[in-house]
């Protein structure tokens, strides 16, 4: 692949749709860091396993952003795989505090399915996955 084509290949990941899901997920990071932090150094005693949930949503968070702005195509797969684990991560949390509330004193990002943000951590992996496929096989196409 020459130089060109990288850079082409790495556009398209923020391209089109790819601009909206960075500006998503830039938005969760800023979201789930601030609010963990805040917690973490408040209040970590009332909720420790809630709080820390949501430090690793806002890592998560992080990463895929950063991976989305790299682009390229092993920055594509590490984003594909970080989003098929967010959101195994957001379905397993999801559950887990709605078939037993009392695990979790407070709110996670995650928690029922990420209600408390308007449900963007479930839709935003499944949108980011099928973005990420999508965008491949465009490029295998033009390849």
């Amino acid at each position: 692949m020459t130089s060109g084509e990288a850079e082409v290949s790495r556009r398209r990941l923020i391209s089109g749709p790819g601009t909206l899901l960075v500006w998503l997920y830039g938005v969760m990071v800023v979201g789930a860091v601030s609010r963990s932090a805040y917690q973490i150094a408040t209040e970590f005693d009332r909720a420790p396993l809630a709080y820390a949930l949501s430090a690793v949503a806002g890592l998560v968070y992080g990463f895929i952003t950063y991976s989305l702005v790299r682009g390229g195509e092993t920055a594509r797969r590490a984003a594909l795989a970080c989003c098929v684990a967010e959101l195994v991560g957001v379905l397993t949390v999801g559950t887990w505090t709605l078939a037993e509330p009392s695990a979790f004193p407070d709110a996670t990002v995650w928690s029922d399915f990420g209600m408390g943000y308007l449900f963007i951590p479930v839709i935003l992996p499944v949108s980011a996955i099928y973005w990420l496929r999508a965008s491949r096989s465009r490029d295998g196409d033009a390849a």
